[in-house]
């Protein structure tokens, strides 16, 4: 009997834990090479800007209107990622 409830903890473990985290990296993985330049995104400081140039693990991103604010950051410190295209086409929907 005491083997049924190991063999149901470790899968509710499983199922609570483990595999949701595979999925969200699998998101992210997804999302990282899905970005291209031109492209907007939040860090995870909060900060929203628009890729100017990918490196293998390096992404420099162009903060605000001032071009001389460019910044070196990697690639996991960026959470979410819009398409100009995406964009563009919220906004006609919403009108």
């Amino acid at each position: 009997m005491m083997i049924v409830w190991i063999v149901v903890v470790g899968a509710m473990m499983y199922f609570m834990s483990i595999k949701p985290q595979k999925k969200e990296r699998q998101r992210m993985q997804e999302l990282m090479s899905s970005l291209e330049l031109g492209d907007s995104v939040l860090t995870t400081a909060g900060f929203y800007g628009v890729v100017i140039d990918i490196m293998d693990e390096i992404v420099v991103v162009e903060f605000g209107s001032n071009k001389n604010c460019r910044i070196p950051m990697k690639k996991a410190a960026i959470v979410e990622v819009e398409k100009p295209s995406q964009s563009k086409a919220e906004t006609t929907e919403k009108k």
